[in-house]
């Protein structure tokens, strides 16, 4: 009698967005913390923001008190034209200007280091100023990683300030 020997079944990858909208820095920290979040990958075309704690300095340097490395990836941001439609609220304007945006070689250059965080195991978040994942870009990145490493997404949504 042959016995079976159970297959170790590789934990599932998963990939994490999170939108500071709304959000006070600490609150944004606590829930990077609180998934346990190795590595926070900021997708904004320009890391600069009105809101104190969120500009790329000092948003780094408070991720790495937290224990979080921070690595910005400039090339997956919205253009300008993008963020444009976005502020008129044109959803259709600005999924079409980053779907032909996305595809240039320095986005995918890009992609494939996610892609790398993800397979080797890393606990990644996305950000974005955005909230609300299915109208941010952070959803178009996602659909641009699936075909190439499989995880399962989660959006982290700070509490409100």
């Amino acid at each position: 009698m042959k016995k079976r020997v159970a297959k170790k079944r590789s934990p599932t990858r998963r990939l994490f967005t999170i939108g500071y909208e709304k959000a006070k820095p600490d609150a944004v920290i606590d829930e990077l913390r609180s998934a346990k979040i190795e590595v926070l990958v900021d997708t904004r075309a320009v890391a600069a923001s009105r809101r104190s704690g969120f500009s790329k300095r000092q948003l780094s340097a408070s991720l790495d008190d937290a224990g979080i490395a921070y690595l910005h990836l400039q090339k997956l941001g919205t253009p300008a034209e993008g963020r444009q439609a976005a502020r008129a609220g044109d959803l259709e304007a600005l999924w079409r200007i980053y779907d032909k945006h996305i595809a240039k070689a320095e986005p995918q250059r890009e992609l494939g280091e996610l892609v790398s965080l993800v397979r080797n195991g890393k606990r990644v978040a996305l950000l974005c100023y955005c909230r609300d994942p299915e109208t941010c870009h952070r959803s178009r990145i996602v659909e641009n990683l699936k075909p190439r490493v499989g995880f399962k997404t989660e959006h982290l949504i700070p509490p409100l300030f």
